[in-house]
């Protein structure tokens, strides 16, 4: 059996380079929202209250349910979080 290596886990597991990116970037912000929130030392129903979600809504992004949250989406709660999202964009090797 040959061995792989990958340049992160979505390679590996997504099956076309562009699923690959695309969970890349979602679960690149999913944890930085989740950290911003985490850093907050409120309750979750007044994070959630901030991000105009919903109580279980943002449970699921604690509990990085990354398949429940759209990029479009985590780009949003992103700023309702105050973080500025950027994207770099390069040619493929």
């Amino acid at each position: 059996m040959d061995r792989q290596s990958f340049e992160n886990v979505w390679d590996a597991l997504e099956e076309t380079p562009a699923e690959s990116a695309n969970m890349t970037m979602r679960s690149n912000l999913l944890i930085a929202i989740e950290q911003r929130v985490r850093s907050w030392d409120v309750t979750q129903a007044e994070a959630a209250n901030r991000l105009g979600i919903t109580q279980p809504r943002l449970s699921d992004l604690l509990r990085g349910r990354i398949t429940n949250f759209s990029l479009d989406t985590l780009i949003n709660l992103a700023a309702l979080a105050g973080l500025t999202v950027r994207l770099d964009i390069v040619e493929a090797a």
